[in-house]
């Protein structure tokens, strides 16, 4: 029996399945089974099922208890394999690649469906136009010969595995939910904001602090509108162009304080309230809907919720449960690591192979011990800060670590010049202006100039060459970092597998475990395990060491 079976829902609330040969067609009759849980129950031997999109099949499996080991989900690929092709952007669905197969008119691809807190999604929830098992299978078999195409079709192969069981975690993390105490919640935010008034007004504390804006500025000002804001600061002589922290916190005027404890406390108020927790909260765990691959650098989003903003006050609500723990664990100085590993550069390398502080280590080599000096000069590498000290510093780095400067100058030349820019096992970055707009503030670029003040995102078309190549800097970095937690969070699932630990919660370099205290030890040592697997399989052999800063905690809070 092939371990390898595709599965597509049926009109009538039943699924078809078949068993699958090497070339990616049914190596045997395809059958209509009514129950879908039973269908995928009744065949332990598959350890890989093929599937259009594991959001549309996998949550109401996990409802009825069916777990799978592996799966290949065909829009995740199609999404890769497009990238790769220099054709990011273009309709990612089933539907719109078998059409592109056929020849056809390719459809778009359905709106991204907005979160509903606490919602169930219906059997088998309809995303985009439904295919037939036969007709999935062929673009199942064209996607195959076209990832033996590629420049280097192994790595291609495990980023699309990767990326696959990516999907699984997030569609399991979004089921198992982060701990989560609506009580310690409303503690915590009667103390930071004080009573709420009638009628959903601001809370005591903010009225209070927009009494003291007020009257600092003799007048009324609204500090929730920094229009009202900088024209206050300019009628009293003080030129300001934002309410931003960094530009308003060294401003001598008596509104300033009062004025930024006033933005800290309403964002919480907006983003992490009493709202927030009515409608994300549910018996006891906070549900967001992970995205996985959600940005063009393969970084996680969430589709509501929330999650990836959450500020260490709130986190004291994230409690495990009695007899249980959370295993926190942050990844150390990951993109440092992760540039010596894709740029093989010997000295970055042999620093980055020990389990110590790798700044202090670089500062000891080429910046006479500052540390912070060595900090900036690889962080300004890797974001593309080439100016002022900038410059002088990256100099200093080049000196001593020649391979890892030029592998990230060479991407940014490349990103430069309009060319396709790679991570280590090959997801691509679009060229200019062929993309859709990205969160590009994850990469923290800074503007290019005071002639383009935006920095450039994928689907800008951005005449400021030099934007898209801090872009495509920063790109090879975070993107082999982001295939590397994919990894990662697949090792660390399969060990987990069989245990009562759950992965409930992931963002960029951090993952949470929910465990019984007695499987607390083991899941620190899964988690290092599986830091180095990954290592190991996206890289190749190298002396680049993953370490984890780990915490065994009862609340989230309490980790760092």
């Amino acid at each position: 029996m092939t371990d390898r079976w595709a599965l597509a829902p049926a009109e009538d609330g039943g699924v078809d399945v078949a068993p699958l040969g090497p070339d990616g067609l049914p190596a045997g009759p395809v059958r209509r089974e009514a129950d879908p849980a039973k269908a995928v129950r009744s065949r332990p031997g598959v350890t890989r099922w093929v599937w259009r999109s594991t959001a549309e099949v996998y949550p109401r499996l996990l409802a009825t208890g069916v777990r799978v080991e592996r799966a290949y989900d065909i829009e995740a690929a199609e999404t890769l394999l497009l990238g790769h092709e220099g054709r990011y952007g273009e309709p990612r669905s089933a539907a719109a690649a078998l059409a592109r197969l056929r020849g056809g008119p390719v459809p778009p691809d359905p709106p991204l469906r907005a979160a509903e807190p606490g919602a169930q999604s219906p059997l088998f929830e309809p995303q985009g136009i439904p295919l037939s098992l036969t007709d999935l299978l062929a673009v199942y078999a064209e996607q195959l010969r076209r990832t033996d195409a590629t420049a280097r079709p192994d790595r291609m192969r495990l980023l699309t595995a990767a990326e696959s069981a990516g999907m699984l975690v997030a569609t399991e993390m979004n089921r198992a939910g982060l701990p989560w105490r609506a009580d310690v919640h409303r503690a915590v935010l009667h103390d930071l904001l004080g009573e709420r008034y009638a009628g959903g007004g601001e809370p005591r504390r903010l009225a209070e602090l927009a009494e003291e804006v007020s009257a600092a500025f003799g007048r009324r000002v609204r500090p929730d509108l920094p229009a009202d804001v900088v024209k206050a600061f300019a009628q009293a002589g003080i030129k300001v162009t934002s309410t931003r922290r960094w530009e308003i916190e060294s401003v001598d005027h008596p509104a300033v304080k009062p004025l930024l404890e006033y933005k800290k406390l309403y964002r919480i108020w907006v983003a992490h309230g009493w709202s927030w927790l009515q409608d994300w909260v549910r018996e006891g765990r906070f549900r967001p809907e992970f995205l996985a691959g959600g940005t063009v650098t393969g970084r996680w989003v969430t589709n509501g919720g929330g999650a990836l903003q959450i500020p260490k006050v709130i986190r004291r609500a994230a409690v495990a449960d009695p007899g249980w723990r959370l295993v926190v664990a942050d990844a150390d100085q990951m993109e440092p690591r992760v540039l010596a590993a894709i740029s093989r550069d010997p000295g970055l390398m042999e620093v980055a192979g020990r389990e110590t502080d790798l700044y202090q280590s670089v500062s000891d080599r080429a910046f006479s011990g500052d540390r912070a000096q060595a900090k900036l000069a690889v962080l300004g590498a890797v974001y593309g800060q080439t100016s002022g000290d900038g410059l002088k510093n990256l100099a200093a780095l080049r000196r001593r670590f020649p391979k890892a400067v030029a592998y990230v100058d060479e991407a940014a030349r490349a990103g430069e010049e309009g060319r396709l820019v790679r991570t280590w096992l090959g997801r691509t970055c679009p060229p200019a202006a062929r993309a859709t707009d990205d969160a590009v503030e994850e990469a923290g670029i800074p503007a290019a100039s005071d002639e383009d003040s935006r920095p450039w995102t994928p689907g800008y078309a951005s005449t400021d060459a030099r934007a898209r190549g801090r872009f495509a800097r920063n790109f090879v970095v975070q993107g082999s970092a982001a295939d590397w937690a994919l990894l990662l969070l697949a090792a660390l699932r399969q060990t987990l597998n069989g245990m009562a630990a759950e992965l409930v919660f992931f963002q960029h370099d951090e993952v949470i475990v929910h465990c019984p205290e007695e499987e607390a030890e083991a899941v620190v040592t899964a988690i290092r395990e599986a830091a180095d697997l990954a290592g190991r399989l996206t890289f190749g052999e190298t002396p680049v060491r993953f370490p984890f800063t780990t915490a065994v905690v009862e609340c989230y809070a309490d980790a760092k």
